[in-house]
């Protein structure tokens, strides 16, 4: 049930695409958080992200975009960090400083050197000039050195989650690139035990199931039954 404060606020709106892990994440920080949004789907595959309204508010045509009246914001990591200062409660980074970075180094590790090289505009590129095999192999490699190295960073930090026994940034990184590994690439996780550990912590989180590309309204499958 809203509070009296909740039903008085606007609604932000989140435009989103259901197997986008970007907006993913977004999505688990808004349940994390306890914000009642508006999903906006935008549908990639029918070039929605491409058309002159949607490109007034991210001029990149990526998903996710955030409104918050009179206030749009692009880039999942600009998002995440903007609803962590106008929504203190359930912080997405710690105050202790070192594990602050630590979680900002995971989160980069995952959208600079991992999530760019499999999103949909370069697999298209590739599906141009590659065979299917060939760009399934781009795209674990790219997949499989970024775990190899969050592996690394992790192993002195981890706890129940990335950095200890609470959720924090890294967290909301690391799941839907897992989600991707595991469901849409098949890759082969016996190498990666801390992340395999993780992936299943993260199973047992509401805020986290209910982000799931599976539950989204714009999933061709998805069912309300």
């Amino acid at each position: 049930m809203e509070s009296s404060n909740e039903q008085h606020q606007p609604k932000l709106k989140l435009y989103s695409y259901w197997i986008s892990s970007c907006s993913y994440r977004v999505r688990i920080a808004l349940n994390l958080k306890g914000i009642n949004y508006e999903y906006k789907a935008v549908d990639l595959m029918k070039g929605e992200h491409r058309t002159p309204e949607f490109l007034k508010l991210n001029p990149i045509g990526f998903v996710p975009v955030l409104e918050d009246e009179d206030i749009v914001i692009s880039d999942s990591f600009a998002i995440l960090l903007y609803l962590d200062e106008k929504y203190p409660h359930h912080p997405l980074l710690p105050s202790d400083l070192k594990k602050k970075a630590i979680n900002l180094q995971a989160a980069n590790i995952v959208s600079s050197s991992i999530q760019p090289l499999q999103n949909i505009a370069i697999l298209k590129q590739l599906e141009d000039r590659v065979t299917p095999e060939d760009r399934d192999s781009w795209v674990k490699h790219f997949i499989e050195n970024g775990f190899a190295a969050l592996e690394e960073l992790l192993k002195g930090y981890a706890g129940k989650y990335a950095t200890g026994d609470e959720v924090f940034l890294a967290d909301l990184f690391i799941a839907p690139q897992l989600y991707n590994a595991i469901i849409r690439f098949k890759l082969d996780m016996s190498g990666f035990p801390l992340l395999s550990r993780l992936n299943e912590a993260y199973s047992e989180l509401p805020a986290f199931q209910n982000a799931m590309p599976e539950n989204q309204p714009d999933n061709p499958s998805f069912s309300t039954c």
